[in-house]
């Protein structure tokens, strides 16, 4: 069977395999939109990675009561309790779905105002959760509001991260003057509750839930992947390397991402191997609205497209759903101006076994330095370890963030600009370097705007 064929049969849905006396594994599969295939609401919950998650921090002084909050949330005894101060020493996390918002993850935290030798160890972690959380539930007992409480709360703020003020009820209740007070310092009305008694669940989950939609930061703003860049019906072509960095027996998550959001937006995704993608592309019986490829292969995609054809790379797509793809096209014009000596830092939200021809370790500084002419002192950051002293960088060049929640990406992003460095995406560094940028970034026209805007101020 043909691909032309294919595409003029207007069946539901197909797997295409060629005949077998031409087989060719490049070829992976062409998915067709058809109602009976796209139900919303059938996704599992566990099948949701934690970066796409509701994520919320449970924080407050040592023995408020969080673990045992965090325990009733999850009906479970999920993080270990006892009178003994400081049980908790990092972070716990549990994931769970919270009706009516979706899949969550819930981050049990250690005591903020822990004075011990690890104490300050302890509050490191604790930053990190309220840098990847969508709100943070103040963990309170009636009249207790001191120096450790306003610090989370002006740590929360700092970040733009909501706090709900939560009184963990233990003997007396609390008056009226100390929950004005609560409502003072955070803005939002405080939720009572006695958290040892799990008979409170229910009612307490539905006072979370109503509190939570009513104010959702703006990083939990439901952002498309790329069918708003697609009308419904039109096909779009996806190039997926199947090289040594491909995960074993998968595709990466935004390959996997791209695909469900091209059916939900009603149209059809083709993916191929690049080896095979020429051949796939002039089989086509009808012009693609979008291709998309792995940044790694950006330059084969430019050969073989018409540059009448809107082109992106997988990794500018996570910079615009994960964090803010301006700031990225900003700080890719810093490539330009890059000398011989420049520290640059190449940050990474995962932490893998790196090949021989790592993008993050090998591709990207050979490509920069071949660019400027020059070496250049890299350093590198991986998983949830990020530098504090960001000013001593001319540029940071960050991944597509998979693994990170768009709160923490944005946190991130907003360390670099208080910092004055130029943060790029590494999707665009390489596009950048290879003379393209123009061309990737071509589907979204106020990013290619901001881009030239600094370039011309070089």
């Amino acid at each position: 069977m043909s691909f032309a064929s294919f595409f003029s049969a207007g069946s539901a849905f197909f797997t295409i395999f060629p005949e077998k006396k031409t087989f060719k594994p490049e070829l992976i599969i062409v998915y067709y939109y058809h109602d009976n295939f796209s139900k919303p609401g059938i996704s599992l919950m566990n099948n949701t990675p934690k970066s796409l998650r509701l994520q919320l921090a449970l924080c407050g002084r040592i023995n408020a009561g969080k673990s045992t909050l965090f325990n009733l949330i999850t009906d479970q005894d999920a993080s270990i309790t006892s009178p003994q101060r400081g049980t908790t020493t990092d972070v716990v996390e549990k994931t769970m779905e919270l009706r009516p918002l979706g899949p969550a993850v819930l981050l049990d935290t250690a005591g903020f105002d822990d004075l011990s030798a690890l104490g300050s160890r302890r509050q490191e972690k604790t930053l990190r959760a309220i840098d990847r959380a969508d709100a943070v539930l103040l963990v309170t007992a009636p009249g207790c509001w001191a120096e450790t409480e306003e610090k989370i709360v002006k740590l929360a703020k700092e970040r733009k991260t909501p706090v709900i003020p939560v009184v963990n009820i233990r003997d007396a209740h609390p008056d009226a003057a100390f929950l004005d007070l609560l409502k003072e310092k955070t803005g939002i009305a405080p939720a009572e509750v006695v958290a040892k008694d799990r008979s409170c669940r229910s009612e307490f989950l539905n006072t979370l839930t109503a509190l939570l939609a009513e104010i959702l930061p703006e990083s939990r703003l439901e952002l498309p992947f790329l069918h708003d860049l697609i009308p419904a019906n039109s096909i779009v072509l996806l190039m997926t390397p199947i090289d040594s960095q491909a995960p074993k027996g998968r595709l990466i998550m935004p390959e996997v991402m791209a695909i469900r959001d091209i059916l939900d937006g009603n149209a059809v995704a083709v993916t191929a191997k690049e080896s095979a993608f020429p051949d796939i592309f002039s089989k086509l019986a009808e012009t693609p609205a979008l291709v998309v490829c792995d940044s790694q292969v950006v330059h084969k995609m430019i050969a073989t497209v018409p540059p009448s054809i809107p082109q992106t790379t997988f990794s500018i797509l996570m910079s615009r759903l994960k964090g803010d793809i301006e700031i990225f096209s900003a700080g890719c014009a810093a490539i330009e101006s890059l000398k011989p000596g420049d520290n640059v830092l190449i940050a990474e939200a995962c932490t893998h076994h790196a090949a021989d021809n790592d993008i993050g370790k090998v591709l990207i500084p050979e490509l920069l330095q071949k660019k400027c002419g020059g070496k250049l002192n890299f350093s590198f950051s991986a998983g949830a370890d990020y530098p504090a002293d960001l000013d001593r960088y001319a540029l940071i060049i960050h991944c597509g963030g998979c693994m990170l929640n768009r709160k923490a990406m944005l946190n991130r992003l907003n360390s670099a600009v208080n910092a004055g460095v130029p943060v790029c995406n590494y999707g665009m560094c390489i596009a950048a370097c290879k003379g393209v940028i123009g061309k990737v970034l071509s589907p979204f026209p106020e990013a290619l705007k901001r881009y030239r805007l600094e370039l011309d101020k070089q």
